[in-house]
């Protein structure tokens, strides 16, 4: 499935914000109420849209490697685990604040200008910088007071870590292993902006490695590699990701090594995923808070605490990735289209069935033939409006494939199968459906263009 030669062109952030609001795959929420700043909803299509890059990360990191186990930690957590984890001391950033508009800003991303002047953007006096801890916190039980405080957890790897032991001795894994979760977290971000980029609520997809500490540094350089080697496999181009690593000066307390895996958005070069050499700061950390023993005992006698190597990925970052790199604006001979070219295995419908008329026998046909592949594809069944208009409103929302059924499909059992990317079509036997359809699949190839 290759792309026809034609002008393309990539659409703003405004462009992509209207399709998924228009196509339903991300909505505003609580809109009937005016909406809640930072907080999206996502629809039909972008459920589906997520769901797959979900499943093909968990299919990398659990199904293709032999020694990495799932996990699901609870979102609400004992208190002393953030404690342990340095969250409640240090997982804060500066804000000061605009005095008139009382408008919040990170100090950090405030310009030298403004923190020189002390003033805001605006021209109005800032408030001096202060500590802001982006945890939210919350109560159980009855009463609420200091005892019962509670946190909605700002990240999934604690989770990991104090699962340790439980997975050590109920799986039968022995170092290396990965633990790997999917799962939602909570940061009372400062500043939200650029769409669901950042966002207060957001989901992870990480992966914690548990290796001997000696051989950390060459597990932290071959998952390096394989996180980037898993974007490109997701037909995003090469020249629109790169690794950045950190500086001495910007690790992380806990970091020894790190690596941002970055893809340039339409608002710049932003972070997609960090892959991190944590040392053994974190099962050190809850030993010593637990009072339990985090230590790995290795058949020949050696105990240790093993050292940590993390990937940690943004799937609502990689959400808003796919649909900046496949959103294209492409120019034909006599109009202009709008394009989603999305890998085939992440597109939320995967083939579309036509009938080119409602009348005769043909709906019929159409929805029997739906019916089958429904069981092995996701399917939308679509009888309204001329046939060039369904396949533009498929083209917009990504389904690599469109299959019409006219009069002739009565005749000698044959229909027309449309591809995305290319607009070609080509007519194939009922019977032979599932191949053809997998073959096309299996052929896809990444429509680059110029930005």
């Amino acid at each position: 499935m290759n792309s026809q030669s034609s002008a393309v062109d990539s659409g703003s952030m405004t462009d992509i914000v209207s399709l998924c609001r228009r196509r339903g795959f991300i909505y505003p929420s609580s809109e009937i109420y005016g909406g809640l700043a930072s907080t999206w909803d996502y629809g039909p299509l972008g459920v589906e849209l997520k769901r797959q890059l979900q499943n093909r990360w968990w299919e990398a990191m659990t199904q293709q490697e032999r020694n990495i186990v799932g996990l699901d930690a609870s979102i609400l957590m004992h208190p002393r685990v953030w404690e342990a984890s340095g969250h409640v001391e240090n997982f804060s950033d500066l804000l000061s604040e605009d005095t008139v508009t009382h408008l919040r800003y990170r100090w950090d991303q405030l310009s030298e200008e403004c923190r020189a002047t002390m003033q805001s953007p605006d021209g109005n006096p800032l408030s001096p910088p202060r500590p802001f801890n982006l945890m939210f916190s919350t109560h159980i039980g009855a009463v609420a007071d200091d005892a019962a405080r509670i946190y909605l957890r700002p990240e999934t790897a604690q989770g990991i870590y104090v699962n340790f032991r439980n997975v050590l001795q109920s799986s039968r894994v022995k170092i290396p292993f990965g633990i790997a979760q999917i799962g939602k977290a909570f940061r009372n971000e400062i500043v939200t902006k650029h769409f669901i980029f950042r966002t207060c609520e957001f989901e992870q997809m990480e992966m914690q490695y548990f290796v001997l500490p000696e051989e950390a540094p060459r597990w932290f350089a071959h998952w390096r590699d394989k996180r980037l080697a898993f974007y490109h496999a997701l037909g995003i181009r090469p020249e629109v990701l790169r690794l950045r690593p950190h500086a001495s000066d910007e690790l992380a307390h806990y970091a020894q090594e790190a690596v941002d895996i970055q893809y340039q958005f339409p608002f710049g070069w932003q972070e997609l995923e960090g892959i991190h050499n944590r040392g053994d700061w974190d099962l050190r950390r809850h030993m010593e808070y637990s009072k339990k023993d985090l230590q790995y005992l290795e058949e020949a006698g050696r105990r240790y605490t093993p050292y940590i190597v993390e990937t940690s990925a943004g799937l609502t970052r990689s959400v808003l990735m796919v649909l900046c790199e496949g959103y294209r604006l492409q120019q034909l001979e006599k109009e202009e289209r709008t394009l989603l070219a999305l890998h085939p295995s992440l597109a939320p419908i995967t083939v579309a069935v036509f009938p080119l008329l409602k009348k005769d026998a043909l709906p019929a046909r159409a929805e029997k033939i739906e019916e089958e592949l429904r069981k092995h594809y996701r399917t939308f069944f679509d009888i309204s409006g001329a046939i060039g208009r369904r396949y533009r409103r498929q083209d917009e929302i990504g389904t690599p494939l469109c299959l019409t059924v006219d009069h002739q499909s009565l005749q000698d059992q044959s229909v027309t199968l449309r591809e995305r990317d290319s607009m070609q079509q080509q007519r194939v036997k009922i019977a032979a459906l599932r191949s053809s359809i997998d073959t096309l699949l299996a052929q896809w190839q990444p429509a680059h263009h110029q930005r």
